[in-house]
């Protein structure tokens, strides 16, 4: 659901925190006899210690959770000021940062404007000024820069870094313009040049059952395998979600099978804690003589292909 994925220590302390809340929320509308507004705050207590329980789980994208959430905070602000129209009108940016937190930037901005004619029906908000509504607005535009700035410097970072975000391999940007230039020097000085297609079929498996921290584990002994036993020249870059491509400059077919033997084996002995041994595919594909460079690629993302539906 959101682009920049929050820590899940952080997520657990707000689902945690939202229950307690909301608990003891219900219960104190419970002790002051409010009997009509205790449904709403009981219904969403429940809602919350659901995503609790989905948060916990490992089969569970954590979308949905994130979703109740977010639902549910819109749900008791709407609920505490339609029963109550003397609620502050503060408690309007309690949903607008959830958003802003639990969404895409342009996500939450859709939200939030979607929502803006929703809140001057309620009976509290039907006589506000136009100085608090231009401070809403105001909230909604300064919520947005902390995200939009984080978006700007990741793109700058990813124009500038020619490595991939989670492990030692080129990006895919650098990684197709290094091996058009390889592929431009063999074909000049009748050099030979092979490309070893890489696939992780665990990678997404250990993602959805054991987390990022596992996913991140795999890619980074995949990488420190590769990158101690190739050489210096050698590039391996990041083609795909679980798919690389090693680019093996001055090799023949031979010498490709014999480097894609001795990656097996030693990539066969590396054993993780939450996956076991690791399982990697390992496929050859050399360009043809009379072939360009963008028929070449798409063979490699064909042999990937491949690879994953293997």
């Amino acid at each position: 659901m959101t682009e920049h994925q929050l820590p899940r220590w952080l997520m657990t302390l707000a689902y945690s925190g939202s229950v307690v809340v909301m608990a003891a929320y219900t219960l104190w509308l419970y002790a002051m006899g409010d009997y009509r507004e205790l449904l709403i705050p009981l219904f969403v207590t429940l809602l919350l210690l659901t995503a609790l329980l989905m948060h916990y789980s490992q089969g569970l994208t954590p979308a949905i959770p994130r979703a109740i959430l977010l639902a549910s905070t819109y749900a008791v602000v709407l609920a505490a000021m339609y029963y109550q129209p003397s609620t502050p009108l503060i408690w309007l940016g309690l949903p607008v940062a959830a958003s802003f937190l639990l969404l895409p930037l342009w996500g939450a901005l859709f939200l939030n404007i979607l929502c803006t004619p929703l809140w001057w029906l309620l009976p509290g908000t039907s006589d506000i000024s136009s100085t608090f509504a231009l401070g809403y607005l105001a909230l909604i535009l300064l919520s947005a820069l902390p995200p939009w700035e984080h978006a700007r410097r990741g793109a700058l970072l990813r124009a500038t870094d020619p490595n991939d975000g989670d492990c030692n391999a080129y990006h895919i940007d650098t990684l197709k313009e290094r091996l058009h230039n390889e592929y431009q020097r063999a074909a000049m000085l009748n050099k030979r040049l092979a490309v070893l297609v890489l696939h992780l079929p665990q990678l997404d498996m250990a993602e959805e059952q054991f987390g990022q921290r596992a996913q991140l584990a795999l890619l980074g002994t995949l990488c420190s395998e590769v990158n101690s036993r190739c050489r210096d020249h050698d590039l391996l870059g990041r083609a795909g979600n679980a798919t690389f491509w090693l680019v093996l400059p001055d090799t023949s077919e031979s010498g490709a099978l014999l480097v894609r033997e001795r990656l097996q084996r030693a990539l066969s002995r590396c054993v993780l804690v939450e996956t076991g041994h690791l399982d990697t595919r390992i496929s050859v594909c050399l360009p043809c003589r009379t072939e360009s460079f963008e028929r070449y690629v798409k063979r490699l993302e064909a042999r990937a292909q491949a690879l994953v539906e293997a």
